[in-house]
Parts: C-alpha cells; sequence; structure tokens
C-alpha cells in the first residue's frame, strides 16, 4: 500500500483506488486516504479527498454513507469557497444531483427534506449561473417516484426546455431517464427510439450502455423483438456483472430470465450476487432486487418446483417455494415505508404489478448453457380423439389406435399403450390382444422378439395366418437388430416361402406379404452394411418388394412407405457400391414419395442422406437444399437431439458460403435442442463453440464471449478435441482484446497456445504466443509481454516465417521503452529487425517474395524512424535531441525510398513516411525541406480520388506542414 507523504502521492493513491472494484474494500480504503489528507494540512487535499469517498461510495452498495462527506464538503465550502479549485467546484455541484437521487433511495429521508433539498439545489445553480436542466431533471426524478405524474409532466417539459450547460447529466444519462418515462406511459416504442444512440454506442458512460440495455430488455420482449432482447441480455449482463454497484439493472436480467422460460439462469445469476440480498445501503435497488427474485420464485413453483433448493439470502438453504414467500414479504415491506414516507400507494402498486408478471416468452434460447426447468412438451400434439362423454370407450381408443397405425402417424404406438392399459380392464377379443402384443413389440426394439412370436401365435389363433407370419417377420428382424444375423435369416426362411405361397393362392393379402418381403429386405440390408457381403441378394430381395407393390399403393400408406422405404434401400446400394450421383438421385425419390403421401417426417432421415452426399460432392447449394428440407419436413415430429444435429449441420453449410448472421441462428437453435436433449455437455458444447464464432464474425463481441465462456466450461479435448478448445480460447481472446479486456485476452491466448504447444505443426503456437504478447502489452505489462514476444520470435524464426519474427522484434522495440531495457535496448531491438529483413532479402529468389520482404523493410525502417524520433528522454540537451532526430529523419528517409521502389500499393504508406520526415525536418528548423516534403505529397495525390479519406487526410496534413513556411 502506498505510503502517503505529500499531496501528489495521495493524489496518486486515490486514482489507484479509483481503478479498484467496486464495493467495501475500495471505500475502506478511501476512508483511510481521507485520515491520511487531514494529515497534510492542506484543505484542498481534504476536499478531494472527501470528493472521492463520495464518488467510491455512489459506485457501491454503500451509498447511504455519502450523505455525510458531502455535508461536510458543503459547509467547507460555505465557509471558504477560495480552498475549493476550479474542478472541485464543479464537482461539488454535480453531486446535488447524487444526493438528491441518494435521497429518494433512503426511505428514512422525509419528503419534505427532499423537496426542500431539491429548492437548496436550485438556489446554488442560479447562484452559480447554471442552467436549470439539471434542477428540473430531479425534479421530475422526485415527482416520479411518488407518482405525481402531472407534476412529473412539467418537469419533463421543462427539463428539456432548459439549456444543457457542464451540470447536465451526459447525454446517455438523460436518454435513459426520458426513455423511462415513455416506459412508465406505456410508449416502449417511442422509449427503444430515444435509447437508440445509447445502445449504438453513439453515447456513453461509467454506466451507460449498461442500464439502458437492462432496462430494454423488457419492453423489446412486450414487443416481441426478442432476438434483440437475447443479444441486449448476453451484452448488458456482462457489463453489470463485475459492477457492485449496479444492483437495479441486475434485477432486470433475472426479471428477464424469469419472463423467458430461463429460470435456471435466473438461478445462477442470484448465485452470483448473494450480498444483493442483504445489503442495506440502498434500499430502493434492494426492493427491485427482492421484487424479481419473488417472480422468478413464483414462476418455479408455478412449474412444480417449490420444493428445489434455490440461493437466497446466507445462513439457511432454501427452497423455491420458501424463498418466494421471504422475497415478497421483504420486498412489501421496503415498498410500505417509501409509501409510507411519500404519502401515496405508488411504489407498492408498481411493485405488485412487477411481481404479478406472467412469462412473454415460453423460452427463449440464450446460446448459453441452461438446464430446462420446465418439463419439455411433447414433440408433437396427438390427435384429440372424437369428444365423448368422460374417459373414451375402448371401442373409441381401439378405433383411434388403427386409424394412426393406418396413416403411419408419429404417435400410433402411443394410442396402442393407451388400448393396451384399458384392455387390462375390459373382455377383448383374440385378434384385438394380437394387434396389442404387436404394437407393444414395435415399441421395444430389440427386446421385442418374444412379444412378436406371441401375436403370431394370436395372429394365428385368431385365424389370420398372413398376419401371423407377418409377425414371426418382425420378430426375425428384430434378431438382425441384436446382431443375430445368420439366425435372423433363418428364422425367415420358412416365413418368406410361406407368405409367396398363401398370397399365390389369394389366401392373404399384399400388405402382409409386403411386411414379410421388407422385414427380409431389411435383413439383407444390414448384412451389407455390417459385413460388406450380399448386395445382391439384397438388390433382388429390394426389387421383389418393389415389383409387389409398385403402383398397388394408391390410398393405403402402408404400401406406399414400403415403396419409398425401398427405393432408398437402392440409393444404400448404389451409395455402398460408390455411385454417389445415382444414390443421390434414389434417396431423392424416395423422399418424394413420402412427402407426396403427406408422411414428410419419414423423409427426414433421407434428405440427410442426400445432404452427406452432396456435401462429399461438393455441392454445397445441394447440401443447403437438403437440409433446410429435412427441418421442415420434420418438423415437430423429429426428436431435440435430432434437430439439433440438422441445425449445426445447416449451421455449418450456411456459415460456410459467408452467411454468419443466418448460421448464427441455426447454431442458436442447435444449442437450444441440445440442452432439450439432455446433451449441453456434449452436442451443446460443439453448438456454442460454432455459435461464439459466428457471433464473433459479425463484430457481437459481448454476445460471443458470453457464449464462448459457456461453451468452454463443457468443451474437452477428450470428448471434442483438443482442436476445438483451443479455436473457442482463440474467439474468446479475440473478443476480450475487442471488449478492451486486455488481461483476460492474454489469459485465454496464453491457454490456447500452451495446448497448440504440443501439436506438430506450429503456426497455431506461434501466432498465439504473438497475439497473447499483444493483448500483455494493452494491458499494461510491458515484461510480460516482451516474454511472450520473444516466445513467439523464437517460433517464427524456427519456421522461417521472417514477416512475423520481424514485427515481434518491432513490438518488443517499443515494449523496451517501458521496462529497464530504455531507449538503447529498445534501439537494439528495431536494428536486429532491420537486419533480419535485408538477409532475408538477399536470401530469397522469388522476386514476390522480394516484394513483400521489400515492404516489411519499409515498415521496420519507418518505425525505427519513429521510435528514434519518441525515444529522447524529455531532459535531453539540444545536440542530443538533434542528432536523434537526424537519426530518426534517414530511417525515414531509408523507408521512403524503399516504399517508392514499390509503387502505388504502398503509396500511402510512402506519403505517411513523407510526412512525418517532413514535420523532423520542420522541428530541425529546416523549412525549406520540410515543405519540400509536403509538396511530394501533394504531387503525389495529384488527380486522386478527393472522396478517399486517406487521400483527404494526407493533403490536409501537408498542407498544414507548408502553412509556416508560406507565411
Amino acid at each position: 500500500m502506498m505510503e502517503i507523504a505529500d499531496f501528489d502521492s495521495l493524489r496518486r493513491a486515490m486514482a489507484e483506488n479509483s481503478e479498484e472494484p467496486e464495493g467495501p474494500a475500495r471505500n475502506a480504503r478511501a476512508e483511510q486516504l481521507l485520515v491520511e489528507a487531514e494529515k497534510l494540512n492542506v484543505p484542498l487535499a481534504v476536499i478531494e479527498a472527501l470528493g472521492h469517498q463520495l464518488k467510491v461510495y455512489n459506485y457501491s452498495s454503500e451509498k447511504d454513507k455519502m450523505f455525510v462527506p458531502f455535508a461536510r464538503l458543503l459547509r467547507m465550502w460555505d465557509e471558504r469557497p477560495e480552498d475549493f479549485d476550479e474542478y472541485e467546484t464543479h464537482s461539488l455541484h454535480w453531486v446535488f444531483k447524487w444526493m438528491t437521487a441518494g435521497m429518494l433511495d433512503q426511505p428514512h429521508i422525509p419528503l419534505a427534506s427532499i423537496e426542500k433539498w431539491l429548492g437548496e439545489m436550485e438556489h446554488r445553480y442560479r447562484l452559480a449561473g447554471h442552467s436549470e436542466r439539471a434542477v428540473r431533471s430531479a425534479e421530475f426524478s422526485v415527482a416520479g417516484h411518488v407518482g405525481d405524474l402531472p407534476r412529473a409532466e412539467r418537469a419533463y417539459a421543462a427539463w428539456l426546455a432548459a439549456d444543457r450547460d457542464r451540470m447536465a447529466d451526459c447525454h446517455a444519462c438523460e436518454l435513459h431517464g426520458q426513455g423511462g418515462w415513455q416506459l412508465k406511459n406505456g410508449r416502449d416504442e417511442a422509449a427503444l427510439e430515444l435509447w437508440g444512440p445509447v445502445l449504438d454506442g453513439e453515447y456513453s458512460c461509467a454506466h451507460e450502455p449498461h442500464t439502458v440495455l437492462a432496462s430494454s430488455l423488457a419492453p423489446l420482449l412486450r414487443l416481441g423483438r426478442v432476438d434483440e432482447a437475447r443479444a441486449h441480455h448476453l451484452r448488458g449482463f456482462r457489463l453489470v456483472r463485475p459492477m457492485e454497484s449496479m444492483r437495479g439493472a441486475y434485477a432486470d436480467h433475472v426479471e428477464f430470465c424469469a419472463l423467458t422460460g430461463n429460470e435456471a439462469r435466473g438461478l445462477e445469476l442470484l448465485a452470483e450476487r448473494p450480498a444483493y440480498f442483504t445489503d442495506t445501503g440502498q434500499p430502493r435497488s434492494r426492493m427491485d432486487f427482492l421484487a424479481v427474485v419473488a417472480l422468478l420464485m413464483d414462476r418455479l413453483t408455478g412449474l412444480g418446483l417449490g420444493g428445489q433448493r434455490v440461493p437466497g439470502p446466507a445462513g439457511r438453504t432454501w427452497t423455491a417455494g420458501e424463498l418466494a414467500g421471504h422475497a415478497r414479504a421483504e420486498a412489501l415491506e421496503l415498498a410500505a415505508r417509501f409509501d409510507a414516507r411519500n404519502g401515496t400507494s405508488y411504489v407498492g402498486d408498481e411493485l405488485r404489478e412487477r411481481m404479478a408478471q406472467q412469462p412473454l416468452v415460453d423460452r427463449l434460447p440464450l446460446g448459453v448453457r441452461a438446464v430446462r426447468t420446465a418439463p419439455a412438451g411433447p414433440l408433437a400434439p396427438v390427435a384429440p380423439a372424437p369428444e365423448q362423454a368422460g374417459q373414451p370407450s375402448f371401442p373409441a381408443l381401439l378405433a383411434e389406435a388403427r386409424r394412426l397405425s393406418d396413416t403411419l402417424r408419429p404417435h400410433a404406438l402411443e394410442a396402442w399403450a393407451a388400448v393396451a392399459e384399458a384392455a387390462e380392464e375390459t373382455e377383448v377379443d383374440t385378434y384385438v390382444r394380437a394387434e396389442i402384443a404387436d404394437h407393444t413389440a414395435m415399441g421395444r426394439g430389440p427386446e421385442g422378439v418374444e412379444l412378436f412370436e406371441r401375436a403370431a401365435e394370436l395372429y394365428a389363433e385368431a385365424g389370420d395366418e398372413g398376419e401371423a407370419i407377418a409377425a414371426r417377420a418382425r420378430a426375425a428382424y428384430v434378431r438382425a437388430l441384436s446382431g443375430e444375423l445368420d439366425e435372423a435369416l433363418a428364422a425367415l426362411d420358412e416365413p418368406y416361402d410361406r407368405i409367396l405361397a398363401l398370397y399365390a393362392d389369394d389366401a392373404t393379402g399384399v400388405r402382409q406379404t409386403a411386411s414379410v418381403l421388407m422385414s427380409r429386405a431389411r435383413i439383407l440390408m444390414r448384412q451389407v452394411h455390417e459385413r460388406s457381403t450380399g448386395a445382391g441378394a439384397a438388390e433382388q430381395a429390394v426389387r421383389e418388394l418393389l415389383a409387389l407393390v409398385g403402383g398397388r399403393g394408391g390410398s393405403d400408406l402402408r404400401l406406399v412407405s414400403r415403396a419409398a422405404e425401398g427405393r432408398a434401400m437402392l440409393a444404400e446400394l448404389a451409395e455402398h457400391a460408390g455411385d454417389g450421383e445415382r444414390a443421390g438421385e434414389l434417396f431423392r425419390q424416395a423422399t418424394a414419395q413420402f412427402v407426396g403421401a403427406e408422411l414428410p417426417w419419414f423423409a427426414v432421415e433421407y434428405e440427410v442422406r442426400v445432404a452427406a452426399l452432396a456435401h462429399e460432392q461438393g455441392d454445397l447449394a445441394e447440401a443447403e437444399r437438403a437440409l433446410r428440407a429435412a427441418l421442415e419436413h420434420g418438423g415437430p415430429y423429429v426428436e431435440p437431439v435430432g434437430r439439433a444435429q440438422l441445425h449445426l449441420q445447416l449451421a455449418e453449410v450456411v456459415g460456410g458460403r459467408g452467411a454468419a448472421e443466418e448460421a448464427a441462428e441455426h447454431a442458436l437453435e442447435a444449442a437450444h435442442w441440445a440442452d432439450e436433449a439432455g446433451q449441453s455437455g456434449t452436442l451443446g458444447a460443439w453448438a456454442r463453440h460454432q455459435l461464439g464464432g459466428f457471433l464473433l464474425r459479425q463484430g457481437r463481441f459481448a454476445e460471443a464471449a458470453e457464449v464462448l465462456e459457456s461453451a468452454l466450461a463443457d468443451l474437452s479435448a477428450e470428448t471434442h478435441g483438443d482442436g476445438a478448445v483451443v479455436q473457442t480460447q482463440w474467439w474468446l481472446g479475440d473478443c476480450l482484446s475487442e471488449l478492451g479486456e486486455h488481461h483476460a485476452a492474454a489469459e485465454r491466448r496464453l491457454q490456447a497456445a500452451e495446448i497448440a504447444r504440443h501439436w506438430p505443426e506450429q503456426h497455431d503456437h506461434a501466432t498465439l504466443a504473438h497475439l497473447a504478447a499483444e493483448s500483455l502489452g494493452n494491458a499494461g505489462l510491458p515484461a510480460e509481454a516482451d516474454r511472450a514476444y520473444t516466445r513467439a520470435g523464437e517460433l517464427w524464426r524456427a519456421m522461417g516465417n521472417v514477416h512475423f519474427l520481424v514485427r515481434s522484434l518491432r513490438a518488443r522495440a517499443w515494449l523496451a521503452l517501458r521496462t529497464e531495457a530504455g531507449p538503447e535496448g529498445a534501439r537494439k531491438l528495431m536494428a536486429d529487425a532491420v537486419r533480419e529483413c535485408e538477409a532475408a532479402l538477399e536470401a530469397v529468389g522469388d522476386p514476390a517474395a522480394a516484394e513483400r520482404l521489400a515492404g516489411e523493410l519499409g515498415h521496420t525502417r519507418r518505425q525505427f524512424g519513429d521510435l528514434l524520433a519518441r525515444s529522447v528522454p524529455e531532459d535531453a540537451d539540444d545536440p542530443a535531441i538533434q542528432e536523434a532526430f537526424e537519426a530518426a529523419l534517414a530511417q525515414l528517409t531509408a523507408a521512403i525510398s524503399v516504399f517508392a521502389e514499390l509503387g502505388e500499393d504502398l503509396l500511402h504508406s510512402r506519403t505517411a513516411a513523407e510526412l512525418a520526415a517532413g514535420w523532423l525536418e520542420a522541428d530541425l528548423s529546416r523549412p525549406a525541406a520540410a515543405a519540400a516534403r509536403a509538396r511530394a505529397v501533394l504531387d503525389a495525390y495529384e488527380g486522386a480520388d478527393p472522396a478517399d479519406e486517406t487521400v483527404r487526410a494526407r493533403r490536409a496534413e501537408a498542407r498544414q506542414l507548408l502553412e509556416p513556411t508560406e507565411e
């Protein structure tokens, strides 16, 4: 901890403390610094320390501590205003606004005191010559809080009419407040329009766009703009997460989770901030937080999860039901205190309305990992049975099950399960018992052999020999599914011969015969797939089936289905034989038959096969068409894991042609359905990995970072491959770098580099080390950055990559100015970079490579010149300065010569170096030389496009350089 010996050290200590995270520790340090300031016997030191206290209290959970230091500051101002410098005078008047808002947040402060304070603020602002804009804004806040809407309307109008001056809140904060008034009046669209410049980054401050993003969530949901709401949640929560003072905005994000079916994420948010349940420094934000806690717990209780353990106030365990009651009671008690202070019921009324909200979206996928708290519904609604008085009768259940089976509906087996249950209490004939056994066996997969055999016995007993044979054939196929191929084929010989004989004698129908032929074809196809033998026999069996059912289907969907599946079997055989083109065509014919028969869900598997074949053949357009068709045909009938896989495949294809936005939508859907399928840690992690990459490509860095961090929690080298882990770390590092989180970016890049270090090919390792060094430098860690650049440089040298070796040396040279190596070390490193370029140029034979290396040399000499000019010590004497500038000029002149030889491609680089040299000439008191360089730039751009920004900037700078000589 820095020792406070004088005013300067006090200021440095306060500046350092300001950079610490919000919270009690920072506040405590501010209190210590005030004690140290008082020891200096310098009034301004005490004033600045009090101001520092005010600031850290305001940006913390201990806002109630602000009033004491402010009262002391105000007293000091009244007694000796001359002790305040211009900045502290401005700050004193500025924090009047904090006091007004702070008093509103404290229900123990009487309303009369707040009104008196508002008058005091108006009086002092008038004396200081400030506009009344900030005063009217504060009055608007008071009126809005107590529910005096007519007065709030008048104050709002006066606020906007008054002139903006130095006391007005920043544009971002003002727009937030103005949008809030639109919300209060039910004008969601108007609020979002007002917030647009803040959301777009035109205006920002310490708390914006943090609070605007949070406030925008509910209106976006109400307007159905769910994609924007999702983006604002991911982006905004990342901003408020580390800021202790933003409990109100944090509450908005918890509310968003409760309103969008993301209850599990809401619980995660509560677990991250246990102190928010109990911190009492700002009662109003605590009330808001407890209200949304109650909302979230009510939602869980409504889903039948009232007994689930949830995060809550420390000291005991909580269930959702218990916390709902506790949070509601606490929130209402606080609201009652505000209403008692205000003399209205406005706060309590708004609070009750907030806690009574109903979800606005059943489930809004966010892209981050989530466990579904609500049970997933059926994949598609089962067609309702005809209305009956009370429970459906057994005949009605049986008729419905037969209808669903005959039309091949997806929920036929569920209907037969209902028949089986009802049959336990009803006397049924032998044939119905056979049907029940048959369909029950179908739902048991490999375990259904005995039931199929039992069904066969019952069919025979009922006099339907053809259906009995078909059931035995189905039993044989189930044996094949269990790997008993030889046994299955042997078991089918007799049924096959018998069914053909019966069919020839008109003793059974086409449907039963086709069922046996299909079972035989399926078994032979499994032999082809598992043993790579018997393709000829399989094809003969399939063609026998097609000869039987071809043209016979009509309205019999079972026969149509047999024909389509037979066509698909021929496609599989063509694929097995290596004829991908023929296979694709046959698969398309099969899907067309299924779709034409209004059985599109059966086409899904074959569209996926078409997509795979098209992908292998490089026909990405056909692959995309087939995958889209699979999603369309499957509709709600595809299982969650299947939907996840389809969306993920489509994301990869669409993303491959550059449509990152649509690809992100499909990756988001893939992540959602993987979560639904219980595969968050496997398929879901891969989907999130892809989603993060697509968001990064769109420049949506905050959203991408949230998604990639979520993916990393589940990605593993064992399951997904270490390449996926490295790529995710890499992408995340890129996001964090764009967001200005350089230290975290460096950590991610170094972690990825450590994995890539073990790969045979070292390019990724070198690149990641280089990027990590860049992040470390931006994070203010020059020594660590130098070590990382050194590591990267060694790798680039080993790979013979001169360009990046030189760039690492240049980066180290600039870093050296910030380390013990100093200017001398920096010049040596830059000289090494020049030598590496020159040596590579001498050795290279390829003209194109030589040209690229020459460009690198030009940029290196240009940077060498800049470094020499900037590394002159502030206390250097004139001869030393002149010597450094001459050396810098020599390097710039050499760079200009290189760029000139390389022609138009490096014209901008040449003119930039020419101008830099011109300014050095001017500093060396050579106006004619400086003017010559400026004219050279203007001549270089003669006839150039005047709309080109670089051209315009260079011309303007050249004219500026010319001005002193022309005068």
